[in-house]
């Protein structure tokens, strides 16, 4: 019998790495500074960050909200 491949040869891993780093990044800097304004402030900020409403500490609430968006985008 033959052997026949049905997927391609190159790795498109590697672009999808960096398409997650280049929407991760961002994401990330701009939901910290959000929330560390928020922080700062003194308000609620948890409620504004889409999947952060559960989070103990800012980073986890962060990238949680990072997630959350880019599971909408993607």
């Amino acid at each position: 019998m033959a052997n026949i491949h049905f997927f391609p040869e190159k790795n498109p891993a590697t672009g999808d790495k960096l398409t997650f780093v280049l929407i991760f990044v961002p994401g990330f800097a701009l939901f910290f500074v959000l929330a560390l304004l928020g922080q700062l402030i003194g308000v609620h900020w948890k409620s504004w960050l889409p999947g952060a409403e559960n989070t103990t500490n800012v980073f986890a609430g962060v990238k949680a909200a990072v997630y959350t968006f880019m599971s909408h985008i993607i």
